[in-house]
């Protein structure tokens, strides 16, 4: 066996448990580290009441970040804003939990159980302030269309790439694959299975922009460096940005800085954007749209900017154009 195959053996062994490795860190170690981490929530109603309340919060430490309102009106108003996930009013009959399930239905079952270990006969009242659809109660749809927008946008990416379109060709191909996209997923998230419950053209732009913001990122990668960019984007959109999500808690209940993070990748943008534009009228959509549309610009800046540089090769390196045919010899 000659020493190049045999070195291509000895690596294709080394990657699969290099691979294993780290994709098990990225969808296990977040999984298993969920946790509540200064998830905001509101506390409401005459001070003495709420003084007890928050003495209550602050003996867990820093799971709930605190937020003082007046009544139990601007605890809802706070809710549909996206200030906080949750509220606890506090009455003559006890207090009264303010959830919105919408939001996260993780972090609305966190509030209730806090709130009953608080309560003296252990139950609360719940109102759901933003429930979620009928068609998907406990978020689970929304869960799992992450995933799939995600290879959406890598294969429209790859596909891009690997049909050998350039700058404007490339550029036309994205975004028409993503507005199509969009529009598919529109229609059977929300018309066929009721998972969503907001305007259809505004859910429709934020699919399709989900998808162009990741199909955008990985042409440009390889446009830029080659087929080894298809794999950079795989990294970054799918492998890392699916489970750095948060969309199956919150962002606040991933350990640091995974969380954050998450929220700066396409998958985790779009589905905080996709909450805001189908559950709470475009409440605190206007961070995870600039996200989104900060990798659209950065994905056709490079899909532009690879095409002036010219071909890239198989190592990534631009392809030296034919050489220009010599003059005949005098004489």
């Amino acid at each position: 066996m000659s020493a190049t195959p045999q070195r291509r053996m000895t690596a294709a062994m080394v990657l699969v448990p290099v691979f294993a490795a780290l994709a098990l860190w990225a969808f296990v170690w977040p999984a298993a580290r969920v946790a509540p981490r200064d998830v905001p929530i509101g506390l409401a109603g005459p001070e003495s009441a709420v003084t007890q309340l928050e003495k209550g919060f602050r003996q867990r430490g820093d799971e709930f970040a605190l937020h003082r309102y007046d009544d139990a009106d601007a605890a809802r108003a706070a809710i549909e804003d996206r200030t906080v996930y949750g509220a606890l009013v506090a009455g003559p009959q006890g207090p009264e939990v303010l959830v919105a399930s919408a939001a996260s239905p993780a972090v609305a079952q966190l509030l209730q159980q806090a709130a009953a270990a608080q309560s003296p006969s252990g139950q609360v009242k719940v109102t759901d302030v933003v429930a979620a659809p009928s068609g998907d109660p406990r978020g689970s749809g929304l869960i799992a269309s992450l995933l799939p927008l995600g290879l959406a946008g890598l294969a429209a990416g790859a596909a891009v790439t690997l049909m050998g379109l350039r700058g404007g060709r490339a550029a036309t191909a994205l975004v028409g694959g993503a507005v199509l996209a969009g529009a598919v997923g529109a229609t059977i998230t929300d018309t066929w299975l009721g998972m969503l419950g907001g305007d259809w053209a505004a859910e429709a732009g934020v699919l399709g922009l989900t998808v162009l913001a990741t199909s955008s990122a990985v042409a440009g990668f390889a446009a830029l460096v080659g087929p080894p960019g298809i794999g950079l984007g795989a990294l970054l959109m799918v492998l890392l940005g699916n489970p750095f999500s948060g969309v199956t808690s919150a962002p606040e209940m991933l350990p640091e800085p995974v969380g954050t993070l998450g929220q700066l990748l396409p998958p985790g943008a779009g589905a905080s954007l996709l909450r805001s534009v189908a559950f709470f009228d475009g409440a605190a959509a206007g961070g995870p749209l600039l996200t989104l549309l900060v990798w659209v610009a950065l994905g056709m800046a490079l899909v532009f900017l690879g095409a002036r540089r010219g071909p890239a090769g198989p190592a990534g390196r631009p392809t030296p154009s034919a050489a220009a045919p010599r003059p005949a010899p005098i004489g």
